[in-house]
């Protein structure tokens, strides 16, 4: 990613939080969203980059731990 465009990304969107944080939010809160946003983000390079499994191999690897979707 671009630095650039990344650094003024992140401060839009740090500001958008913090106008949408309800009262008595904490800073737990906060890391929790960033982590969220930076596993969203890395999902999204990954399918850029084409690194996305195909819905067999999701149903394989959730029926070796006994989940049946």
């Amino acid at each position: 990613m671009n630095a650039q465009v990344k650094s003024h990304d992140v401060r839009q969107q740090l500001h958008a939080l913090a106008e949408r944080l309800p009262d008595g939010a904490s800073w737990a809160d906060v890391e929790d969203y960033a982590r969220f946003r930076a596993a969203v983000a890395e999902g999204k390079a990954a399918i850029v980059c084409g690194e996305i499994a195909s819905e067999a191999e999701v149903r394989r690897v959730f029926a070796k731990y006994g989940v049946n979707v």
